[in-house]
């Protein structure tokens, strides 16, 4: 019919649109996000590093730790030897005084400078990427210290007492590394103490 109006048309009126916007383009690709990187590990503090932190696992747990168990049962047969065989030549202390410096003060000084200041220093410092430097199954920074410890020994007893006490030192230096604390080594120091003090003592008795 002349001048009739062509019907809407909803799908007619989106073609025109889109004609006259043109084609559209899909965005450009995003590169994908970063993975987000962990924030740097803190650094311990002195107090940490000279090993003043409670121990990790606590001693008190059931069952104990079996290398601490092992450190302290093995110390009964030495004992024994040494009772036996060079018991006559052994020192006990004299008086109350001195079994409380052997047995509480010696100990504390001792492993506070030379397995918590001394040996944890020296981890740090042969730890170049957070694993410490290894000599077989023990780290150089516990026979770096154990070597200090038997120089110190020296000063007072002869050569092979002195070289006796690089086994019970390696030990302790182990037993600061596994707990991550000073404190196991302290304990069993001191109980190494008595036990070779009380043998002194029953053998020249």
């Amino acid at each position: 019919m002349p001048g009739a109006r062509k019907p809407f048309s909803i799908a007619g009126a989106s073609a025109r649109q889109a004609r006259k916007i043109g084609p559209v383009t899909p965005p450009p690709d995003l590169p994908p996000p970063a993975p987000a990187t962990p924030p740097p590990a803190a650094r311990p503090t002195l107090a940490q590093e000279c090993g003043l932190a409670w121990p990790r696992p606590a001693l008190a747990t059931w069952p104990p730790d079996a290398h601490l168990a092992l450190a302290l049962l093995l110390a009964v047969p030495v004992w024994l030897a040494l009772g036996l065989w060079v018991g006559p030549h052994m020192l006990a202390p004299q008086g109350w005084l001195a079994w409380a410096l052997f047995v509480a003060a010696q100990p504390l000084v001792e492993e506070l400078v030379f397995r918590g200041a001394l040996q944890g220093q020296a981890l740090r410092l042969t730890s170049p990427h957070g694993q410490p430097r290894r000599l077989g199954p023990v780290t150089l920074a516990n026979v770096l210290v154990t070597l200090g410890f038997v120089a110190l020994h020296l000063r007072a007893q002869p050569l092979a007492w002195a070289l006796a006490v690089a086994v019970p030192s390696l030990v302790l230096g182990h037993l600061r590394e596994r707990f991550a604390s000073v404190w196991p080594a302290v304990a069993v120091h001191a109980f190494y103490n008595a036990g070779f003090g009380l043998t002194a003592w029953l053998a020249r008795g």
